[in-house]
């Protein structure tokens, strides 16, 4: 690993790099910098030294040549034992990368007495799952985590590598890029290969939603992206399915981390998560008050559907931020969508616009959420939402 020296025959004790330090990692001892253990090896520090007192000595990473590198990769996230969906729909996505490119589809399961979950990615698609075991990984933490997938790729040389672009994987992927010295493209929409080049087409939104660009990464391997859950469809699981389960070690002292494990808190917020239901009642901007989320709920509660949010609502501080649709919310795909009070921003549009039936209720007949609506209701949702409730509790009692 690369690492950071101060020299002492030549530091003078000046302060200047404690000055230069944005993250307060350098503290002066007996008149000599000193550095600590948050040091991100950013390099200010050696750039505002006068007089060189300090080093930093960069890992060497031997290059591996591009047509080595074979095999598609989903990093695969799982809580308590139980697997994220995110992680079988890249799965399914995966399998058809890995079938186009003619390579093997791997998954790399982290935790501690995760083994178990093998054989179930291999009956979601997966032929090889490199398993890391140990009791260092009970608990997500960054370092560790992206310390095990990163010696991995060093180990085996995919040609690309998948993550679900939640809370967990936005927070280790990109270390994992870092340390492997690759690119990575953020929440993606569709992945490709590219019939002439061979490389992975990643495409995401752009510039607010406005456009979709479409990158890649030619000069550097692997190939890594993150998308969003409800995005791609998950395969059929196979029952009893064959593939190879690897037990992999790494280096103890690589699972180290400078960050404790506290505990996990649920959030209690929601009856039903927006990203797994089926029937969802979003509010918006529309709805003119936290207090008035109430008729939102009480129609969700009716058909046993979730509450959603516009952006508009969430940055009001009207509903938390778990319960946000859209580009800087939650991908969803339910079954039904009902939006209540939602103009209908292209950053909430992509968000929500793959359900199979979406129902707008508005009082202008213009507002862009209209026109993608399979039924738009034009009204006063304060008239329609408690008489929609009131009629579907009659008809399901």
């Amino acid at each position: 690993m690369s690492s950071i020296e101060v020299l002492v025959d030549r530091c003078v004790g000046c302060e200047v790099c404690v000055g230069a330090c944005l993250y307060d990692a350098i503290e002066m001892r007996d008149g000599l910098a000193v550095i600590k253990d948050n040091c991100t090896l950013c390099g200010a520090c050696v750039d505002a030294c006068k007089f060189d007192a300090i080093l930093i000595r960069k890992e060497h990473r031997e290059a591996v040549p591009l047509d080595r590198h074979r095999g598609v990769w989903v990093v695969a996230e799982q809580r308590d034992g139980h697997v994220h969906g995110v992680s079988y729909e890249l799965l399914g996505k995966g399998r058809e990368l890995a079938d186009t490119r003619g390579a093997n589809l791997g998954a790399v399961l982290l935790g501690s007495g995760v083994e178990a979950l093998a054989q179930d990615l291999i009956e979601r698609g997966a032929d090889d799952v490199y398993v890391v075991d140990e009791p260092e990984l009970e608990h997500y933490l960054d370092e560790p985590y992206a310390a095990a997938v990163a010696s991995l790729i060093d180990r085996y040389h995919p040609e690309i590598v998948l993550t679900g672009a939640t809370t967990l994987g936005r927070s280790m992927i990109p270390r994992v890029a870092v340390r492997v010295k690759t690119g990575l493209t953020a929440d993606c929409t569709g992945l490709a290969i590219d019939d002439e080049t061979g490389l992975l087409l990643q495409t995401r939104p752009a510039f607010g939603g406005n456009i979709m660009a479409t990158i890649t990464c030619p000069n550097h391997r692997p190939q890594m992206a993150t998308v969003r859950h409800k995005v791609m469809r998950p395969l059929d699981p196979v029952p009893g399915r064959a593939g190879k389960i690897s037990r992999e070690r790494v280096e103890k002292a690589s699972l180290a981390s400078r960050v404790e494990f506290v505990r996990f808190v649920k959030d209690v917020t929601q009856a039903v998560s927006i990203a797994e239901a089926d029937v969802i009642v979003s509010g918006g901007r529309g709805l003119g008050g936290p207090e008035n989320f109430r008729v939102v709920e009480e129609l969700a509660r009716a058909i046993g559907g979730a509450v959603g949010a516009s952006r508009a609502a969430v940055d009001a501080g009207w509903i938390p931020y778990s319960h946000q649709v859209g580009q800087t919310g939650k991908t969803v795909q339910p079954k039904l969508y009902v939006a209540c009070g939602i103009s209908g921003a292209v950053q909430h549009l992509a968000g929500m616009q793959s359900a199979k039936v979406i129902v707008a209720i508005n009082k202008d007949p213009d507002a862009p959420i209209m026109k993608s609506a399979t039924f738009a209701i034009v009204g006063d949702l304060f008239e329609i939402l408690p008489a929609l409730t009131r009629r579907l509790r009659a008809e399901l009692s």
